[in-house]
């Protein structure tokens, strides 16, 4: 899909009318069901021009250029794509990122990153770089030879910032994505310099009909995509499967050959278990079989974006669009043979909520339109209205839909410390009402912790020996800090200290991917990264990672109350529970609180901010040991 293409100087002419862009913005909401940002228009008012008469300038009239190309595998969008003929008569693809810059922040410490701004982003060769290995592994095959190249226009910037932002592309696979400022986009000395600057010095134009065949190519992976990925999955010790784990991949994997041979055979395996059973390691592994396997077009998704560049990191460059984030839409470039593999699928999105009628709509086309859909499952971790489906729902799908059910139970437990005293004693804390039996487990470290100054001890000294170590808390203060450090310390917890009242404080996790800050991790790195044990989590945050050592806060949205646990949803600062009742947020509440308590593989200490709650978890866990464990 693209907002607008045709030959350079027929965009050049259409691109001046009034109407133009208003036109565009209608094509854009067509679709990409949304409406475009002001900020985006007026960066279409800006680049377009600007670009269009560099191209004209340079003599390239004839070549066919593409406005806003997207590339749907990873729900982004290449601001300007040049096609022609390469002298090998292959279709050549130039990638132009443009930029209206003209300051920017860079660090050589730092280099693939730049500071716009109060915003961090990715520096625009790295960009370019990404868009061209996506349309080499996504498009380029046999029916259709590609060649693909790249460039950046900041059509705005002064010889000063080129200068600057160059050297931080000079060193690995970016160096070859060159950065044009606005003097390089001159004919001086020559016209075919400026078409070189461009990368099209070499091309010609090229028939309609190919240009028709690249527009309607089917997005998928390329078999050298697929081998990298196999490679890198291998290669990760963390990634073996013990057990049970090993048997689920056994079962997927028949189900995937069996399919493959029959080719009518269309099968949804549920794979269920609880925290730290191995549901996302087994997710992986998969992953790596299938992309061996020959004419593969597998997927693994997640509905959590923090999960999702997670596992891109460990995988790598490899994985882009093989791993993503799936919410709204259906990945595309599925096909009859696809495997889809769907971690966390209990956070898939059941909008409007889950007084829903019938099967989530666009979790029900994912499952028909593959092959062989896998869902990884834990129905006690939904934690919001717009999500949660059940095992029960799955199988009546899979009835509905004339799919083969399998449904796979994981038990053995691998974080925790493998407790699974623990896990059931955790359970039976946060049942809705009910005793619960003090802790008396010894193959795992749990305690109640008396204030916040011991339990930020508890977590420094674990990081100073080497582990990871993180607070989380319920959504029960508000999170109004700006994208980029410094954070507001905005979890407030007032507490009597032995010399009079105090007040603990301490920022959440910041919000967007990357910040810049050596000791300020992004979003989905919090749990993992320097820096993180300076910040408090949250569900969106933790859900799906783990560290070796735990602190979670329990908000005044859930207290106890006699036998029973009580829901305060009025006490809760997350928008997702807005005019909730208590019965019904109850649910939520207590899943959250089992979510955050299982991060922990080695340690947990639990802490209320309700004084009768506090009370009740001094009267069922051990007094938290002043004297910190080590190894």
């Amino acid at each position: 899909m693209h907002l607008y293409g045709g030959t350079v100087s027929a965009v050049t002419q259409n691109v001046t009318q009034p109407a133009f862009i208003a036109e565009c913005e209608r094509r854009f909401v067509q679709l990409f069901g949304v409406s475009p940002s002001q900020e985006e228009v007026q960066s279409w008012r800006r680049s377009w021009p600007a670009l269009l008469a560099a191209l004209q300038r340079a003599g390239l009239d004839e070549l066919h250029v593409l406005l806003e190309y997207a590339l749907p595998a990873t729900g982004e969008r290449i601001d300007a794509l040049v096609l022609g003929e390469a002298p090998d008569s292959r279709l050549c693809a130039v990638v132009i990122e443009l930029k209206q810059w003209t300051s920017a922040q860079t660090n050589l410490a730092r280099p693939g990153m730049v500071r716009i701004g109060q915003r961090t982003v990715q520096h625009p060769a790295r960009q370019v770089g990404g868009y061209v290995r996506y349309l080499e592994d996504w498009i380029a095959r046999d029916e259709i030879p590609l060649l693909a190249r790249g460039i950046t226009v900041l059509h705005d910037a002064q010889p000063e910032l080129i200068n600057q932002l160059r050297p931080a592309a000079a060193r690995g696979p970016a160096a070859a994505f060159p950065l044009l400022g606005r003097d390089d986009l001159t004919t001086e000395p020559t016209r075919q310099a400026l078409a070189e600057r461009l990368g099209c010095a070499d091309m010609q134009p090229t028939a309609d009909e190919r240009i028709k065949a690249f527009l309607d190519t089917e997005h998928r992976p390329s078999s050298t995509l697929l081998a990298r990925a196999g490679r890198a999955i291998e290669g990760h010790d963390e990634l073996t499967l013990l057990g049970d784990q090993d048997l689920a991949r056994q079962e997927v994997l028949h189900t995937v050959e069996a399919a493959a041979q029959e080719r009518v055979i269309r099968s949804t395996i549920v794979v269920t278990g609880g925290p730290g059973t191995g549901k996302t390691v087994i997710a992986c592994r998969l992953l790596g079989d299938l992309c061996s396997r020959p004419d593969a077009n597998p997927r693994l998704l997640s509905p959590t974006g923090t999960l999702t560049w997670q596992l891109k990191r460990t995988v790598g460059d490899s994985s882009r669009g093989l791993i993503a984030t799936f919410l709204n839409n259906v990945p595309a470039g599925l096909t009859a043979g696809s495997v889809v593999l769907l971690d966390e699928a209990h956070r898939a999105r059941t909008y409007p909520d889950q007084g829903r009628s019938g099967f989530p709509l666009i979790l029900g086309q994912l499952l028909n339109r593959a092959s062989v859909a896998v869902l990884f499952l834990d129905e006690k971790q939904t934690v919001r209205p717009t999500e949660g489906i059940s095992l029960a729902d799955l199988a009546q799908h899979a009835e509905d839909n004339d799919r083969y059910f399998w449904h796979i139970d994981l038990t053995t437990q691998f974080r925790c410390n493998g407790s699974r005293a623990y896990h059931q004693w955790i359970d039976q804390f946060l049942e809705p009402a009910g005793p619960t039996v003090p802790w008396a487990g010894a193959d795992y470290d749990l305690a109640a912790i008396d204030d916040p100054d011991q339990f930020t001890r508890w977590v420094n000294s674990h990081v100073d020996n080497g582990h990871t170590a993180r607070i989380t808390a319920g959504f029960c203060w508000p999170w109004e800090s700006p994208d980029t450090p410094p954070l507001r310390p905005e979890v407030e917890i007032p507490w009597m200290g032995p010399d009079g009242p105090r007040t603990w404080t301490r920022p959440w996790n910041a919000r967007i991917n990357e910040t810049g800050h050596p000791q300020v991790p992004g979003r989905p790195y919090w749990a993992t990264d320097t820096g993180g044990h300076e910040q408090v989590g949250c569900i969106y945050t933790a859900q799906g990672m783990e560290y070796a050592y735990n602190v979670v806060i329990i908000g005044d949205d859930l207290v106890r109350r006699g036998d029973k646990w009580a829901a305060q949803p009025n006490k809760s600062c997350d928008p997702a529970f807005k005019d909730i009742s208590p019965d019904r947020y109850l649910r939520y509440a207590l899943n959250t609180y089992r979510v955050l308590a299982t991060r922990g593989t080695r340690g947990t200490r639990l802490y209320s901010a309700d004084e009768e709650t506090q009370a009740h978890l001094a009267a069922l866990l051990p007094h938290h040991d002043r004297r910190p464990r080590q190894g």
